[in-house]
């Protein structure tokens, strides 16, 4: 894999017989400068893949760079009855904060919604219950490390605001709600 290039070519002028005439009347092969900017984008990403296929080779959970990732945060509700609108308010301010959020309101298990999140590669995942609503703090799940931690809304927006600071950032470009996604297959 290469990323972005800029090459001085010293060989393939006289390989591929492209010649100048220089200002005495002599043909002469020029060195050649390559920039290779198409596909960098295809590049990046393919680096980024590899890195997460090694990283997964040694045990580590693969992953993109949280200020990279689609969603940075799932948020799962025990009961999408019950708790989905606490669960907005949370989403809200979250989005407020500039942190790539969705929900994910589908019917399955927890069990099921966090799995699915993992294959997503979501860098935190939350599931909000009662307990949740009612101190406010949430229990986070970090993806990088395994480990999960308390810490209030304005906790979790701070520590991924510091891991993302000075780095591009677009809002979520899809619906915040995981039902009303597209499902691809194949």
């Amino acid at each position: 894999s290469a990323l972005t290039t800029d090459q001085i070519d010293i060989e393939n002028a006289e390989r591929y017989d492209i010649t100048y005439t220089d200002k005495d009347g002599e043909k002469k092969n020029p060195l050649i400068l390559h920039l290779s900017p198409s596909g960098a984008i295809e590049r990046v990403i393919y680096a980024l893949l590899e890195k997460a296929h090694m990283d997964a080779k040694v045990g580590k959970k693969p992953m993109l760079p949280l200020w990279l990732s689609p969603t940075q945060l799932r948020v799962i509700c025990v009961s999408n009855e019950k708790h989905l609108e606490e669960a907005e308010k949370f989403v809200s301010e979250l989005e407020s904060l500039n942190v790539r959020v969705d929900i994910d309101d589908n019917e399955d298990s927890i069990g099921k919604r966090i799995r699915n999140a993992e294959k997503e590669w979501s860098p935190f995942i939350v599931v909000i219950g009662d307990e949740e609503i009612k101190t406010g703090k949430l229990q986070v799940r970090i993806r990088e490390t395994g480990v999960q931690e308390k810490m209030s809304v304005a906790e979790l927006a701070e520590m991924i605001k510091k891991q993302t600071e000075g780095l591009p950032f677009k809002k979520q470009p899809l619906n915040k709600y995981v039902s009303k996604r597209p499902i691809f297959s194949g």
